[in-house]
């Protein structure tokens, strides 16, 4: 009887609508198979095999929308009848959160190609551009700057972007942008713990730069939280609020707040 990786299998069967998605299900244990939990998604499987869900179905496309999600509503923030540039948009989480969350349109930007999901590219909603590198955009290109961008990105520091982020967003909008301490952090000490960032000291040095950063731009840092959801490999991650033309940059102790937060409950 043939068999199959798992991720794969579980997309054949209507399961999930991308490995990206199974794979998610399977890092969170939220996969049995013949009873048990699955642990890779390289797991081979047969055609008889029992997969069962244990996690009801995910209300996005990936785990970034459920992240982006809680931003919003801590935030305030209201995508509803804007239009928004999604900038590493991938398997398209961010996307898909702000679409139903009453966006008109949304740019959807990313520097790979053919990630972002079936269901999405089809949408009239959204305008994809794809093979796209945020800092080679004009922005002339893509319909103009938007009211409020949304980042995701990975293997690149914020720090080296965010000039870029600016030109896309309208004077007075808003950016919402997940940090990822293991790309902000230098390769030494991100090598140090194999890829996982569990230092809050790190954390609050990463996103001082990142706020520093902002700060250079004209904009301003409005309001830090802790993602309520972990990234790759179990690293903490922090959703940043920037603002065009804020009053002063959010005081240390915000950025203090989040990394106690995320230390009070065992990220570190």
């Amino acid at each position: 009887m043939p068999r199959r990786r798992l991720d794969i299998e579980m997309v054949r069967r209507g399961l999930t609508s991308t490995a990206s998605m199974a794979n998610e299900l399977i890092d969170a244990g939220g996969v049995l198979v013949k009873g048990a939990v699955a642990r890779k998604s390289a797991y081979l499987v047969t055609n008889g095999d029992p997969i069962v869900l244990v996690e009801s179905k995910p209300r996005f496309v990936s785990r970034g929308g459920d992240k982006l999600d809680a931003a919003l509503t801590e935030f305030r923030i209201d995508p509803a009848g804007k239009r928004v540039i999604d900038v590493g948009a991938s398997t398209g989480g961010f996307t898909d959160c702000v679409l139903q969350r009453g966006a008109t349109e949304v740019v959807s930007i990313d520097v790979g190609y053919g990630q972002l999901d079936h269901g999405l590219r089809e949408n009239q909603k959204i305008k994809v551009f794809e093979r796209t590198n945020v800092r080679h955009v004009d922005v002339s290109q893509i319909g103009g700057p938007a009211p409020l961008v949304v980042v995701d990105l990975s293997f690149i520091s914020l720090k080296v972007v965010f000039s870029r982020l600016a030109t896309l967003c309208e004077p007075d909008g808003d950016i919402l942008m997940l940090v990822k301490p293991q790309f902000e952090a230098d390769r030494v000490e991100a090598a140090r713990g194999q890829g996982v960032i569990r230092s809050p000291e790190i954390w609050h040095r990463v996103l001082e730069e990142v706020s520093t950063c902002v700060s250079e731009a004209k904009f301003g840092v409005i309001n830090v939280m802790v993602s309520p959801l972990r990234g790759a490999s179990g690293n903490a991650e922090f959703l940043v609020h920037c603002r065009d033309r804020p009053d002063p940059s959010v005081p240390s102790t915000s950025i203090e707040q989040a990394v106690e937060v995320a230390r009070s409950v065992g990220l570190s």
